[in-house]
């Protein structure tokens, strides 16, 4: 636990110092890699602590960007307009979680995809409140690029720490051994008295929460939202393949899935634009087959032993 700590507090910090170190461009990538951090370990409560494979990220991505761009264009305050998005993200998520969380596996997941797509197809519908197809306008930050950059990246950075804090609670609390009980048996949690219902719900509220922050931030940061953007179905596949790819149902795992996975975006896929949704597929493949518990779950000392004895072979 210590070491998941220190581990996320070195990231963090060299996020934060970006701005003082490096140009627009890195600090723009660090605002990339803290607004993925805060998605992943917001799937993490449903996915990899309840065992739950929600794709619904990208619904409380786009409702909290929508929720945020139309409150701060009615005239509401920046911090309050995303508060207040964050809040009607998880009271959507509640009744949301109510509705579909009866069904498991499979069929919750296709149901959580659907989800996306029913709220993209009423924005791009709905032309006098939303924008429509047309997307939405906010109103661009006074002050400059660099600034705007600064304030983006430290708001990322806050909704990131927050969603640790979170794992942190979560991952020592009687709510989280629940959660790690339904994922271990749900019908035997239901059985010792654990309330299976609320603590799934409760998990998906958790989820939905600080993606509808991020989703608002996200919103006043480019300052354009279109139904297109705001629900992508890329997003709602690429959240759960960085928790994957860091370690399901861990602290810090998420954190460096976000970041090792938006490094390589970065710097691999961007010259493969066209292969770039095949390659994530390939890279799906390759977590569930040879990576099913993520780089944190790796055996490092019997891997080095084996890499020893092909060498001394």
């Amino acid at each position: 636990m210590n070491k998941s700590i220190t581990a996320f507090l070195v990231v963090f910090i060299s996020l934060a110092a970006m701005p003082f170190i490096a140009d627009n461009y890195f600090v723009k990538l660090a605002t990339f890699i803290a607004m993925y951090s805060a998605l992943a370990l917001s799937w993490n409560f449903i996915g990899g602590f309840t065992g739950y494979p929600s794709f619904a990220t990208a619904a409380f991505i786009g409702l909290g960007s929508y929720a945020g761009a139309i409150l701060q264009n009615a005239g509401i305050n920046l911090i309050i307009a995303w508060v207040l998005a964050s809040i009607i993200t998880i009271i959507f998520a509640a009744f949301l979680g109510f509705a579909i969380l009866r069904v498991k596996g499979h069929y919750f997941a296709v149901g959580s995809i659907a989800v996306v797509e029913l709220l993209r197809l009423i924005t791009s519908s709905w032309s006098s409140f939303t924008g429509g197809g047309d997307g939405l306008n906010v109103k661009i930050m006074e002050g400059g690029p660099d600034f705007a950059g600064r304030v983006f990246l430290y708001a990322m950075l806050a909704v990131m720490l927050l969603a640790f804090l979170t794992t942190l609670w979560v991952d020592r609390s009687k709510f989280g051994f629940g959660l790690k009980a339904i994922k271990q048996n749900e019908d035997a949690a239901d059985m010792v008295g654990i309330n299976v219902t609320v603590y799934k719900i409760a998990a998906f509220s958790l989820s939905a929460v600080f993606c509808g922050t991020v989703g608002a931030i996200y919103a006043s940061w480019i300052g354009y939202i279109a139904p297109v953007d705001a629900f992508s179905i890329i997003t709602t596949l690429k959240v759960p393949v960085m928790v994957l790819l860091g370690g399901e149902g861990t602290v810090f795992g998420p954190v460096l899935g976000a970041l090792v996975f938006v490094l390589l975006e970065e710097s691999v896929w961007a010259h493969f634009l066209e292969a770039n949704q095949a390659i994530l597929g390939l890279v799906i493949v390759f977590l569930i087959f040879f990576l099913p518990g993520g780089i944190l779950k790796i055996n490092y000392r019997k891997l080095l032993a084996k890499i020893q004895g092909v060498k001394g072979a």
